[in-house]
């Protein structure tokens, strides 16, 4: 797996994922709006922190420098 999210796009998915799972649990979601953040939320933590997303191969996308 080669690196395909750039910096930029790495930091925007750390903060996005944080919020999606802060408000799984603050904001007073329940069921199936809670349980989506939070995999929504972690999805992009974790693809983020490995720097390589599925999808963005699927369609020839990179936001990283080669």
């Amino acid at each position: 797996m080669r690196p395909n999210i750039g910096t930029t796009d790495r930091a925007l998915r750390l903060a996005l994922g944080a919020i999606l799972i802060a408000l799984a649990f603050l904001a007073g979601l329940e069921g199936a709006a809670q349980i989506s953040a939070m995999i929504a939320g972690g999805v992009l933590i974790v693809t983020a922190a490995i720097r390589f997303c599925p999808l963005y191969t699927l369609f020839g996308l990179r936001t990283c420098r080669r």
